[in-house]
């Protein structure tokens, strides 16, 4: 298992399956808050809907683990309460955010703005890591990012809009993934993959039902079939992507994997112009999915010089 892990071919196909697997979200979950007749500003309801989703997912990653290495699934208790950290921070605070705000813009909008997390995240760790300072080419690759977020704000009808509830709930949640990922980074060591992945989802989910549970009106969610089976696969898509992840995370480079993620809002695109009628592609749209897939290539290209030394230095630790 661990080979396929750092096979060079494997690693790739498995980003790029990661990352159309998060792009799919987008529509899916679009189309689940009308199929389920929620409202868009009935915060609750869409609390309760991502803490039901991330439970669900994170005990799929915890039995996997159970039957493929049960002694895996054991943490310290100081390794405990860093999954309960992460758990906070990178489901229910950013899934709080990513949720309401989805629902108050296109899933178009949404997976473009989405990728703000990644050019945070380049931001943050010029400040963390002396090895990864802020040069031009990333400069260069986070305007034009952010300039592609600013062209998607022009949306399906070509004016320049901002909700802080909407659009800032997106940037928020991209924020605070980058958050996220600095966390996992430094503090997760020493546990595995899928262990991470299966605790924080389900500690995170557990906060988020405990807080919204409550306080759900009734009638909030109306189940239809098609509503449950767009619920398990958002459930399985978070399982397989966030554990297949961690797990090319933890044997390969994050600049090198982090690349890859230009897909998500491009598929994300494109997946919800195809699913959801009222929402097109524009010459703005692409545009911003262009700016966007630049900027995240961009800032996370290293060449063949770079590449063998990060290597090297990861041989030598």
């Amino acid at each position: 298992m661990q080979g396929i892990f750092q096979n060079k071919w494997s690693v790739i196909a498995i980003a790029v399956f990661c990352s159309v697997l998060w792009g799919s979200a987008f529509p899916v979950l679009k189309v689940s808050y009308e199929e389920l007749q929620m409202v868009p500003d009935d915060v609750i309801a869409k609390i309760v809907f991502a803490g039901m989703r991330f439970l669900l997912a994170g005990l799929i990653v915890l039995a996997f683990l159970l039957f493929r290495s049960p002694r895996s699934i054991l943490v310290t208790r100081r390794q405990f309460f860093v999954l309960i950290i992460l758990g906070v921070v990178q489901t229910a605070l950013q899934y709080f955010f990513f949720y309401n705000g989805l629902a108050k813009v296109s899933g178009i909008q949404g997976a473009i703005l989405s990728s703000s997390g990644t050019f945070f995240t380049v931001l943050l760790a010029h400040y963390f890591y002396k090895n990864d300072r802020m040069n031009w080419k990333k400069a260069f690759g986070l305007i034009a990012g952010f300039s592609g977020i600013v062209v998607a704000n022009w949306g399906q009808e070509l004016q320049l809009s901002f909700q802080w509830d909407g659009e800032g709930f997106m940037i928020l949640a991209g924020l605070t993934s980058a958050i996220a990922t600095i966390m996992a980074k430094e503090m997760a060591t020493g546990i595995h993959p899928f262990a991470i992945t299966g605790w924080q989802l389900s500690l995170g989910a557990g906060i988020l039902l405990v807080i919204g549970l409550p306080q759900l009106s009734e009638g909030a969610m109306i189940w239809t079939p098609l509503g449950w089976g767009l619920f398990i696969y958002s459930a399985l898509l978070s399982a397989i992507a966030f554990a297949l992840w961690y797990s090319i995370l933890k044997y390969n480079n994050a600049g090198e994997l982090s690349m890859y993620k230009f897909i998500v809002p491009v598929s994300g695109s494109l997946l919800s112009a195809i699913f959801i009628p009222e929402e097109r592609l524009n010459f703005f749209i692409l545009a911003a999915i262009a700016l966007v897939a630049v900027g995240i290539i961009v800032v996370n290209y290293r060449g063949r010089r770079a590449g063998k030394q990060v290597k090297t230095e990861q041989k030598l630790t």
